[in-house]
């Protein structure tokens, strides 16, 4: 779903399944690792027709029922920033999780290149 709701905008994969990435530091997924550690990506080395995102893991983002409008979407490099500006970062304003399954915002790289520098 989410590959066809992103080539439907005009991204550009290079493969099937993406990784999965997060947009800022989570905290919670922190919790999950005994030695967390981070990679940071800077933003412009994310090329916008293979990166997309989720307002949320894309799993439940996916498949939660209600009423946000941010449910079953994928967004694109542009979009993801007014976003943002709607609704912040759920990182922040949803550290324990009781306010649903969006515990932060999830990068999807559509290439293996994107990463491979990174490794």
């Amino acid at each position: 779903m989410a590959y066809e709701k992103f080539t439907y905008k005009g991204g550009k994969p290079t493969q099937d399944y993406p990784h999965y990435l997060t947009l800022g530091v989570c905290p919670w997924l922190e919790t999950w690792y005994k030695e967390p550690n981070h990679i940071i990506i800077p933003w412009e080395a994310l090329p916008a027709e293979v990166v997309s995102f989720t307002y949320g893991d894309l799993f439940p983002t996916m498949r939660y029922e209600d009423d946000k409008s941010y449910r079953k979407q994928v967004y694109t490099k542009d979009e993801i920033g007014e976003l943002i500006q709607s609704y912040g970062l759920p990182q922040e304003w949803n550290r324990t999780g009781e306010h649903g399954p969006e515990r932060y915002i999830e990068i999807q790289v559509w290439d293996n290149e994107v990463i491979r520098a990174y490794r």
